[in-house]
C-alpha cells in the first residue's frame, strides 16, 4: 500500500502555468466567467493555447462543470476530467490528479481550476442553511442541534482543547494572523494590501466563537485561480522555470468526519494531515529542514499551528513560538487570511512564484516549497521543487 511506502509519482510532472482573476468582494460576473478568465490566464502564462489542453480537474463544490469550462474557454476534446471532494481539502489533490494523468499518459496538459463568488454569492461562513438527507448530513446531525452551525464553531471546539492541553491563551493564534497580514501588506494582489495588523489588533478583534476572534478566520472572496500541469520533459521547453511536483499526497484519518471529528481520542492534532505529511516526506526523501517556504492552509489560525506540528517542524504545543520566531517563511502571499480565500488554490500559485523567483515577498534561493490543503476534512498536500 502506498500509505506505507514511497510512491513513484514524484518528478514526473510539473506546474508550468498559473493564472487568476482579481480578488474582490463583488466580482460582478458569473462563476463560469471567473473560471474561464483564470484558465485562459494560466494558459497564457504557460505559453500554451486552449487547444493544447486535454484534461481538467476541479472541486466537487465548483459550479462550473469541466465540459462547460472547456466549451467556454475554447478547449476541444478531453481525455481526462476529474473532481475532488471535501472542500478546501481538495486543493493540492487537484494537482495530484493532474500529475497522475500526465504521468500515466492519460492526458498531456491538464488545467486545475477553482472559481466562486464566495462573498457576493454563497458564503460558506454563514454555515449550514439546509441539508439534504445523506451520510454527511447524519454526521452533522449530532452537532447542529446544539448550535454548532458554522465552520468557525466546529473549529472552536478543537481550538479550545488545544489551548487547554498546552496551557496557552488565544494570543497563540495571533502570531499566524500577524504573519499572514504582514505578507499581505506587501503583496499588491492581496485584498489586505498595505493593511498589516499587530497582536494588539488581533486581541481587540471581536469574538466569533471563543476562542476564535474575527482575525483568526479567513476572509470570503470572489475570484478564480487556475494551475497548468504537464510532463516534466515538456515543461522545460515552456517560458517559465517549471515547478516540479516532487511529491503529492491525500490523507484521511481514522474516525474522520467533515470538520466535526470530535470523537477521536485527541482533538489537539490533525491526523488526516499526518497521513499527508508522512507520505510527502517518505516519497520526497526530504525533512522539515529542507523546506524553504511553507504555504500552509489557513482558513482558521489554530489549524495552521496543528499542521506545523503534524509535519514535524516543531513539537506539539510549540507551533505558536515557531511562527513568532519566523523560523519558516510562512504564507508569503498573505494566505487566505490576507490575500484571498480561493480554497487554497492561490497558495499553490504562490509556491510556484517562489520557485520562479517572482513572489512579492521573495525568499532568496527558494528551491522547495510545501503546500497544504484544507484541514478538519480529508485533505492533501504537495512538495514543489525547482527543476534541477
Amino acid at each position: 500500500m502506498s500509505i506505507r511506502r514511497r510512491d513513484t509519482l514524484g518528478g514526473r510532472a510539473a506546474v508550468v502555468g498559473i493564472g487568476a482573476t482579481e480578488f474582490s468582494k463583488d466580482s460582478g460576473r458569473s462563476e463560469l466567467k471567473l473560471a474561464v478568465e483564470a484558465v485562459r490566464a494560466a494558459l497564457d502564462d504557460a505559453g500554451l493555447s486552449p487547444t493544447d489542453v486535454d484534461g481538467l480537474v476541479t472541486f466537487t463544490m465548483d459550479t462550473s462543470p469541466e465540459i462547460t469550462v472547456a466549451q467556454a474557454a475554447g478547449i476541444g476534446e478531453l481525455s481526462f476530467f476529474s473532481r475532488i471532494h471535501y472542500g478546501g481539502g481538495a486543493a493540492c489533490a487537484t494537482v495530484q490528479q493532474a500529475a497522475l494523468a500526465v504521468a500515466s499518459g492519460v492526458a498531456e496538459v491538464v488545467v486545475c481550476y477553482r472559481a466562486f463568488n464566495e462573498r457576493s454569492g454563497r458564503r460558506f461562513g454563514s454555515g449550514v442553511q439546509h441539508r439534504e438527507p445523506s451520510a454527511e448530513g447524519t454526521a452533522l446531525g449530532w452537532n447542529l442541534p446544539f448550535g454548532l452551525l458554522t465552520p468557525a464553531s466546529w473549529v472552536a471546539m478543537a481550538a479550545q482543547r488545544y489551548l487547554h492541553t498546552y496551557g496557552l491563551t488565544p494570543e497563540a493564534f495571533g502570531h499566524v494572523a500577524v504573519t499572514d497580514r504582514r505578507h499581505a501588506a506587501t503583496n499588491p494582489a492581496a485584498y489586505f494590501y498595505e493593511k498589516p495588523i499587530t497582536l494588539a489588533d488581533h486581541a481587540a478583534s471581536r469574538w466569533i466563537v471563543e476562542p476564535l476572534r474575527l482575525l483568526d478566520c479567513c476572509q470570503e472572496t470572489d475570484g478564480g485561480q487556475a494551475i497548468v500541469v504537464t510532463s516534466a520533459e515538456r515543461a522545460r521547453d515552456l517560458p517559465h522555470p517549471p515547478a516540479v511536483i516532487v511529491a503529492a499526497a491525500q490523507g484521511a484519518g481514522r474516525a474522520q468526519e467533515q470538520m466535526t471529528s470530535f470523537y477521536r481520542d485527541d482533538l489537539t492534532g490533525l491526523p488526516e494531515m499526518g497521513v499527508v505529511a508522512r507520505q510527502l516526506w517518505r516519497t520526497s526523501g526530504l525533512a522539515p529542514g529542507d523546506i524553504d517556504v511553507g504555504i500552509v492552509y489557513d482558513h482558521f489560525t489554530p489549524y495552521v499551528l496543528m499542521q506545523l506540528e503534524e509535519f514535524g517542524f516543531c513539537k506539539p504545543g510549540e507551533a505558536a513560538d515557531f511562527v513568532a520566531a519566523d523560523t519558516l517563511p510562512l504564507n508569503t502571499h498573505g494566505g487566505q487570511l490576507g490575500e484571498a480565500y480561493l480554497h487554497g488554490m492561490n497558495g499553490i500559485a504562490e509556491a510556484v512564484r517562489q520557485l520562479r523567483g517572482t513572489s512579492a515577498n521573495q525568499i532568496p534561493g527558494a528551491a522547495r516549497a510545501l503546500v497544504t490543503a484544507g484541514t478538519g476534512v480529508p485533505t492533501s498536500g504537495l512538495i514543489l521543487g525547482a527543476d534541477g
